[in-house]
């Protein structure tokens, strides 16, 4: 058993080898939400180095975590997966001896669905999140779904609106200072996350977040689709329904009217299915 001492030192050497690297070596695996095919998750258990990988979920952003333990868990078995554990924490116990234990060995982190404001409240700033950060410079697989996968951007959105409070799962307007974003956990740092994309019609909500910083990419995945950031800072889609990316980094004429509104002129936008790539440092579908 090791001492809370010998804990410590394992992790300050993990994360002067996280701080070392230029790049990752490992790949996201960004779900919009839905349903998930076995399929889906064999190709997540894939990157995290096959069905003896030591998976761990964490399933905190729902409401009921240990029911999302058990669906996950049962899916991954279902696939072939063996070595299976969670993560039940909030702010106060992430840096738990046992918790940063558990991470040794890992090479696949799974986030559950639920309200990616409780992940960045309970797991910003700890020694557990640079712990996750460490598996996938490492060459291993972080994946999330639906919260889980807002919260991989540097720029996170919340889910709330600042002016248009009622409009709940229909975002009505493209307006500056509407949607409230935070911050998110910094594994893509080029673009910023929106899920259950096309099936709740949020491009409204993305392109506001996105004129106001139009240097990164807007990028919203649907329910039951995939998109894998790849160590060679590549986007691949994967999955049942599309993948869209919007780039206003050669926009013209962005603005606001008296009621914040947004217009702007030549807005790109690229629509991804399965199979598609897409070139961050390109900006454009490549394959």
């Amino acid at each position: 058993m090791k001492t809370i001492k010998q804990l410590f030192l394992f992790f300050v050497l993990i994360t002067l080898s996280l701080n070392a690297q230029d790049k990752p070596k490992g790949n996201l695996f960004i779900i919009g939400g839905g349903n998930r095919e076995d399929a889906v998750m064999e190709r997540f258990v894939q990157l995290a180095g096959g069905p003896e990988s030591k998976i761990i979920i964490i399933p905190i952003a729902s409401g009921y975590p240990m029911e999302a333990v058990e669906l996950h868990t049962e899916q991954m078995k279902r696939i072939g997966c063996k070595n299976i554990d969670f993560l039940i924490f909030d702010k106060s116990t992430a840096d738990s001896p046992e918790n940063l234990k558990k991470l040794e060995g890992v090479t696949g982190v799974f986030f559950g669905g639920g309200d990616q404001n409780i992940l960045t409240k309970a797991m910003l700033g700890t020694k557990l999140l640079d712990l996750v950060k460490n598996v996938y410079y490492s060459g291993g697989v972080v994946g999330g779904t639906s919260a889980g996968a807002a919260v991989m951007s540097q720029i996170m959105i919340t889910g709330d609106e600042l002016i248009n409070k009622d409009s709940t799962r229909s975002f009505i307007t493209i307006q500056k200072n509407n949607v409230k974003t935070t911050e998110g956990f910094g594994f893509v740092k080029n673009g910023i996350i929106d899920q259950h994309f096309i099936i709740r019609k949020r491009a409204n909500r993305l392109i506001s977040v996105l004129l106001e910083h139009p240097q990164l990419l807007g990028i919203g995945i649907d329910e039951q689709t995939v998109a894998i950031v790849r160590p060679d800072n590549k986007l691949e889609a994967y999955g049942e329904s599309t993948i869209i990316i919007f780039d206003a980094a050669k926009a013209k004429n962005i603005r606001t009217n008296s009621d914040g509104l947004f217009s702007a002129s030549d807005i790109k936008m690229h629509i991804l299915q399965s199979g598609d790539v897409f070139d961050f440092k390109k900006r454009s579908v490549i394959k």
